[in-house]
């Protein structure tokens, strides 16, 4: 649990960069269209430049700085690398939480239920199909890892 005392129009997004000095999540558009500042909020991905510090009181709230113990990857980051899902990154971790919350939902998806569920994060890139690929190898992973 973290305590800030932030004006009214603080958004989570600044809260989490600007005052608990959490920079994974990235301001590109600032307007909920492109997926960059993707965060974890009570179970549920959200943007954090579309919701206020103050809406998310109470509430856990994951980011991929707190996705997996430090020196190690989550399996969704491990597949990121492993399909080599980023090039300049600056979308990926956005990406990697929109694709923890997805497969949160739907642990067992098809190529074109990545494609859709994944239709709110935007690469500049083009590195769809890497991310794709990453979202079913971690899928697979993530299962084998429940049943262990």
């Amino acid at each position: 649990p973290v305590k800030l005392t932030v004006e009214p129009r603080v958004t989570l997004l600044d809260a989490l960069r600007d005052y608990l000095d959490m920079t994974g999540a990235k301001r590109v558009c600032d307007r909920g269209n492109c997926g960059a500042c993707t965060v974890i909020m009570g179970g549920k991905v959200v943007y954090a430049c579309c919701v206020l510090a103050i809406d998310a009181q109470g509430k856990p709230i994951q980011t991929i700085e707190g996705l997996a113990p430090a020196s190690r990857l989550h399996p969704v980051e491990a597949a990121f690398v492993n399909n080599d899902a980023q090039q300049c990154g600056f979308c990926t971790p956005g990406f990697v939480m929109a694709a923890k919350g997805f497969l949160d939902r739907n642990p067992n998806p098809t190529m074109e239920q990545v494609k859709e569920g994944l239709g709110g994060n935007l690469c500049r890139c083009g590195t769809y199909m890497g991310i794709r690929k990453a979202v079913l190898e971690a899928a697979k992973q993530m299962k084998g890892a429940a049943n262990a």
